[in-house]
């Protein structure tokens, strides 16, 4: 494999704090605002959501990566985060960005690899790595079979 990858992105200002962007050979294109905290439009992806969402889509295709070269099965994923944004001496920055993984097994007995393979991909989440604010993770893990036998529904993200 090579040691060095370009990913390039362009971005088109299409109006005051608001834009569309594109990357070679992606199908669809973004169409995204600053927030409306930052007096954008509502409904647009930000740049803020983006981040996040950046950090999200690594987490997962880093853990659903690990599970298959490792075997491990399970029967859903999904990860909820939350960016926290704070003003230190009138700059903006994350301070940080909180995972909320929900791993539902097949079997209790892959309980504590399920633990182990969230911690090495919230280690080995490139996007994560790359970032100067704090991550921190805090999962949680159900049983298929339970929520079978007690009728639960399985735990939203």
């Amino acid at each position: 494999m090579a040691s060095e990858h370009e990913y390039r992105v362009q971005a088109l200002c299409t109006g005051p704090r608001k834009g569309v962007i594109s990357a070679e050979a992606v199908s669809r294109t973004i169409p995204f605002s600053a927030p409306p905290e930052f007096l954008g439009e509502a409904g647009f992806w930000t740049p803020e959501h983006l981040l996040v969402a950046s950090v999200v889509s690594c987490f997962v295709s880093t853990f659903s990566g690990m599970a298959e070269r490792s075997r491990f099965e399970f029967a859903s994923f999904c990860l909820d985060a939350g960016g926290l944004l704070e003003n230190e001496s009138g700059a903006w920055r994350f301070a940080e960005i909180k995972l909320s993984p929900n791993l539902t097994l097949l079997k209790e007995a892959d309980r504590e690899r399920a633990l182990r393979l969230l911690e090495k991909a919230e280690k080995s989440c490139l996007i994560a790595r790359s970032l100067q604010c704090k991550i921190t993770m805090s999962a949680s893990i159900q049983i298929e079979e339970e929520l079978v036998v007690t009728g639960a529904p399985p735990k939203a993200c």
